[in-house]
Parts: C-alpha cells; sequence; structure tokens
C-alpha cells in the first residue's frame, strides 16, 4: 500500500470529521467561484456602467474573500493536526520515516483540499445561474440570466485555491518535525490551568469596550477624540473594542463562573458545577476563540445590516429628493395620458444669497406655485405667508450638524424674517437644487431675475417607466428623473446587498465551522469524563442538559457581544447618514441569529453523539 493509498484510506475513515470542514471550504470556493463568474460574464459586460459597477465590487469581494478563506482553512487545519497528533505519534513509533509520514499528511490535505475545490466549482457552475438571476433581481434589472461557463473564473478560482491548500499541506508536512514523540501522544491531554480573576484586567476590559462605545456615538462634529485624531478614529475604536472583548472573556467572563461556582444554590444543582469547572478550566483558550467569533460576528453584522438599510431604503431616499417622477425645464411632452397622475407647470427666478463670506443660489418661487406644489405632493404642514415682508425656506439637504438656519434674507437690499422652514424638497433637486425661497408675489415680480418655464409630472409605476425616462432626458434640459435615481440607487445597492449577504454566509459559516471544530476536540477529550459519570448513574437528561449549556455558552456569549457591537455600529452609522435603519438591522440580525443557532443544535447533536459512543462502547 502506497502512501497515496494510505492518504485515501484515511480520508474515508474520517469522512464524518472532515465533513463540516470540506462542507464550508467548498461553499467558500463556489462563493469565491461565483463572484469570479459574475466578474467575467457577457449578460453583465453588457451594461455599460453597471458593468464596471459590479466588476470593480467583485473584484474586491474576491480579494476579502481569498483572503478570510485563507485564514478560516489554516485555522481550521490547526485543530485537525492537534487531533491528528496521537496518529501521527503511532506511525512514528512502528518506524515509519518523518518523510514518509510528513508526505502522508502533505497528500491527505491536497486530495481534501482539490476535492473541495472540484465540488466547489462543480456547484458553483451549477448555481451560477441561480445567483446571478438573484443579483438582477436585487439590481431590478429585467434580464434573462445566461448559462455559461468561465474558463478566467475556473483559472482564478483553482490557482488561488491550489496555493491555499499547497501552503496548509506543507505545514502538514513541517509538524512532524516541530514534535517531540512524547509530546504528540499527549497533544490532546494538554490543558490550561484554571485563570485567576484579575481585577485590573477586568476593569480594563469593561472600559476599553465603554470607551469603544462613547466614541462611536459621539457626534463628530463636536467629539475631541474625532477632531484630534481624524480618520485614525475608527481604527482606535476597533482597536479597543477587539481588546475589551478580549479582556471581558478573559477576566469578566471568569468572574462570572467563579461566581457561579461559589454560589451553593447554583453549583449544586444538577451538574452545573462540571459545567462551570470545564468552561474555566479552557477559559483562556476559549477567550481567544469567543473573541474572534465576537469580532467575525459583529463584522458581519455591521456591514450586511448597513448594506440592507440603504437597500431597505432605496426608494424612500429617491422620493425625498425627487418627490415628482419627471420634471424639467421647457415646454410640455407627449407622454401617453392614461400614465399620468398628475402634473403641473410653474415659473421660477434665481437670486443668490449672502451668508458671511460666500454665497448661495436658491430657486425663487410665489405664494400661490408654493400652494399649489405642496398640494399636489400632499405636504401637510404648509403655511400662509400672512405678511408680505415674510419669506419661506425651503432646504432639501438641511442638517442641523453642518447646516446654516437663515432667521433672516436679503432681497435687493431688503431683508425679509423667515416665517417657515422646510427640510424637505418641494420639486426636484436634480433640476431646480435643493434650496428655494417662497416669496409674496409682489417681492417675485421685482426679483430681476430671468425666468424659467418648469415642468413636473407624475406618473403610475414610475419604477418601470425607464423608456420614457430615457425619451424625456434627451429631449429637455435641466431634466430630472425619479425611474432613473431608483434605477441607479437600486442597482448599486442591490449589488453591494448580493455581495454583502453572501460574503455575510461565509463568515457566518466559518463562525459556525470553527466553534463546532472547537467543540468537538473539547468533546474528544472530555468523552471519558461522561463516560464516568453514566457509570456513577447520572441520568442522560442530566448529561445532555450540561453539554447544552457548556456549547451554549460559546455560541451565545459571543453571538450577544457581537450583536451589541453592531448594534452600536449601526446606531451610529443612521447618525451619520441621516437614514432610520432599524427594521432592515432587525430583520437583518434575526437572520444571522437563526442561521447561528442551526449551527448550535448541530453542534450540541454531534457532541452528545461523540459522548455516547464513548459510554456504549466502554
Amino acid at each position: 500500500m502506497t502512501l497515496f493509498d494510505l492518504s485515501l484510506k484515511n480520508i474515508r475513515r474520517n469522512m464524518k470529521s472532515y465533513s463540516l470542514y470540506i462542507g464550508s471550504t467548498v461553499f467558500s470556493i463556489l462563493i469565491y467561484f461565483t463572484f469570479a463568474t459574475l466578474k467575467y460574464s457577457e449578460d453583465i459586460g453588457g451594461m455599460a456602467e453597471t458593468s464596471k459597477q459590479i466588476k470593480a465590487v467583485m473584484s474586491a469581494s474576491t480579494f476579502v474573500l481569498m483572503i478570510f478563506v485563507a485564514v478560516f482553512i489554516l485555522y481550521s487545519n490547526s485543530f485537525f493536526m492537534k487531533k491528528r497528533k496521537r496518529e501521527v505519534a503511532l506511525y512514528s513509533l512502528l518506524g515509519v520515516r518523518k518523510k514518509s509520514i510528513g508526505f502522508l499528511l502533505f497528500f491527505e490535505n491536497m486530495v481534501i483540499g482539490l476535492l473541495s475545490l472540484v465540488i466547489g466549482v462543480v456547484l458553483g457552475f451549477l448555481l451560477s445561474r441561480v445567483l446571478l438571476t438573484i443579483l438582477l433581481k436585487l439590481m431590478g434589472l429585467d434580464i434573462v440570466a445566461g448559462f455559461a461557463f468561465s474558463m478566467n473564473a475556473l483559472m482564478n478560482t483553482s490557482i488561488v485555491f491550489i496555493i491555499i491548500f499547497l501552503f496548509t499541506s506543507l505545514m502538514g508536512y513541517r509538524i512532524i518535525y516541530q514534535f517531540k514523540l512524547i509530546d504528540l501522544f499527549h497533544a490532546e491531554k494538554k490543558g490550561e490551568e484554571v485563570p485567576k480573576a484579575r481585577v485590573l484586567t477586568a476593569i480594563a476590559g469593561v472600559s476599553a469596550l465603554a470607551a469603544a462605545y462613547y466614541i462611536a456615538l459621539e457626534d463628530i462634529l463636536e467629539s475631541r477624540v474625532w477632531d484630534t485624531l481624524g480618520l485614525a478614529t475608527p481604527i482606535l475604536i476597533i482597536a479597543l473594542t477587539v481588546i475589551g472583548s478580549y479582556l471581558l472573556f478573559h477576566s469578566v467572563l471568569v468572574y462570572v463562573l467563579s461566581f457561579l461556582k461559589g454560589n451553593p444554590r447554583w453549583a449544586w444543582r444538577g451538574l452545573h458545577m462540571m459545567t462551570t469547572s470545564q468552561l474555566l478550566y479552557r477559559i483562556r483558550g476559549n477567550a481567544k476563540t469567543l473573541t474572534i467569533i465576537t469580532v467575525l460576528s459583529a463584522t458581519t453584522i455591521t456591514a450586511g445590516g448597513a448594506v440592507f438599510g440603504v437597500y431597505y431604503n432605496a426608494e424612500k431616499s429617491v422620493q425625498e429628493h425627487s418627490p415628482y417622477t419627471f420634471m424639467w425645464e421647457g415646454q410640455k411632452q407627449d407622454i401617453n395620458a392614461s400614465i399620468i397622475e398628475s402634473e403641473v407647470s410653474f415659473n421660477s427666478k434665481t437670486v443668490r444669497i449672502a451668508l458671511g463670506s460666500y454665497e448661495m443660489e436658491y430657486a425663487v418661487i410665489d405664494e400661490k406655485t408654493f400652494e399649489k406644489l405642496a398640494k399636489n405632493i400632499a405636504w401637510s404642514d404648509v403655511q400662509e405667508l400672512r405678511q408680505q415682508d415674510e419669506v419661506f425656506v425651503i432646504d432639501a439637504f438641511y442638517d442641523e450638524r453642518w447646516s446654516e438656519k437663515l432667521d433672516v434674507v436679503t432681497i435687493n437690499g431688503a431683508d425679509y424674517p423667515v416665517a417657515a422652514f422646510y427640510d424637505k424638497a418641494l420639486f426636484n433637486v436634480g433640476t431646480l437644487g435643493g434650496t428655494a425661497l417662497v416669496v409674496p408675489s409682489k417681492l417675485y415680480d421685482e426679483i430681476d431675475s430671468e425666468e424659467k418655464l418648469i415642468q413636473g409630472v407624475q406618473v403610475s409605476d414610475y419604477k418601470k417607466q425607464v423608456a420614457l425616462s430615457d425619451k424625456l432626458a434627451s429631449a429637455t434640459e435641466d431634466f430630472s428623473s425619479a425611474t432613473a435615481d431608483y434605477k441607479g440607487a437600486i442597482e448599486s445597492s442591490g449589488a453591494l446587498l448580493f455581495v454583502g449577504s453572501f460574503l455575510g454566509l461565509v463568515f457566518l459559516v466559518a463562525t459556525g465551522s470553527i466553534i463546532f471544530f472547537k467543540m468537538m476536540t473539547e468533546a474528544e477529550e472530555d468523552k471519558a469524563k461522561y463516560a464516568i459519570l453514566h457509570k456513577i448513574g447520572v441520568s442522560n437528561k442530566d448529561m445532555k442538559g450540561t453539554i447544552r449549556g457548556q456549547v451554549g455558552v460559546i455560541f451565545a456569549v459571543p453571538l450577544l457581544l457581537g450583536l451589541i457591537h453592531g448594534g452600536v455600529a449601526l446606531a451610529a452609522a443612521s447618525h451619520l447618514i441621516m437614514m432610520d435603519i432599524f427594521v432592515p438591522v432587525i430583520i437583518w440580525m434575526m437572520a444571522y441569529t437563526m442561521i447561528y443557532a442551526i449551527y448550535y443544535f448541530v453542534t450540541v447533536l454531534s457532541f452528545i453523539k461523540i459522548i455516547r459512543r464513548e459510554y456504549l462502547e466502554g
């Protein structure tokens, strides 16, 4: 039997252990191959500006995915190598040369990697049309996805992952030279000392997180930290969050577990004492894993929630700045009357208003035009000019953090107090801008400025009027279109949502896999203890309860902290971009938690299966 044959036999024998690792790797390859396929897709290549946008997004995404998958595969391999050290020691004890053992491990890793690559590419090819259809649907494009194989995508994917698998295989080859025989035999038995709770470390962890949250939620314009550090502030926030998370798991969690262990009412109920002791015993190793899981969860939740929030609010954002479907300067155009819901014609002038050291241009309309436009778009808070020396100000881009709110405006050398201020668009900002003045009819007539004739039209089913929008754009001046704005917004945010969702899924799969590998390693180490508990009469119900509790802490704590991190980051982002993303963020978090929970149940069932096999065989 050759070394290659032996490696194939080992893989078949350990297929159950490798199944989740292979599944996670296959999923990562599938997504990578899909992104590469989309980058070279002819369907997307024919969409001009959209093509450039998608290719740029896909190129950046494949790079991020490549780095992450490489780290994930290296991390996963470290678990398998620890599990295989005893087996490697047996080969060495039987007289097999280190070079041959190294080649055996090398072959195994390469076979698993190439198997995953083949499966991932085949599934990627079969699912590429489905995923492309999803992308086009999210982007609102009415295009039928093709079914074509991309040789460029295949070459790109193969080169990247073969290099990754070669590197991890060489690591497996070298492991036999890094340890003594006695170390390999006792690799799985090396535990950790029960950590002592340190007050200063616990305080430092809580303080780091509190500082990170405080800086993130501060108003950028008033924050001394942002003013001092500038663009380096986000790096400081991330660093404080990571350090605080690690110290929280390393010390604060120790305090909580130590308190529970010292509480007789809790500790002596069922197997709580054992669960607490197990977690305390491995807390240092778990602290690193939990920190990684927390950071990955927070990153996925923040990025995905932000992108989904923008996509969710795309239509609302368009309507806020383009209340009319179409608006242009000039005469009426020929539009099918059956689709017109309302239309309006009005005149407008332009004035420049001094604002300190600079001037700003404002569109000017009279009070009758204001009433007509406001009624047409169903404004509910419309006021009337009570005096002839008053004006209204409209600023669709007003933000109290950095915008100046006018109290008085000077027109033709005279000052006019501002009787009302509106921070929303009365007409399409693409045609007349976002700032306007409403003045009495007499003052409007006295303004010496060229008068423009403006047309505004609202049509039914405006999202599907792309052809009409293109026709009007070529025939008019200063044309603005809610249809075109929505199309551009949904295409860009749809592409980002597609990438963010599938990258998030890869991160989530890797996150769940890391915890699964960690818990399966601990299950192998603890199975003898559970076998003893079974022999002394501990019920299956109690043993399952302690397993669910032990696995539950490892899953729930980083998830909860990740949700908090992500929530704070998204709250800061929402405040910065002045967009309400509460609903989409909750939806995103719930979806993430549900998929995460599936991994929890799979891990618990696998843990119980290992324990049951041990005491049943014993």
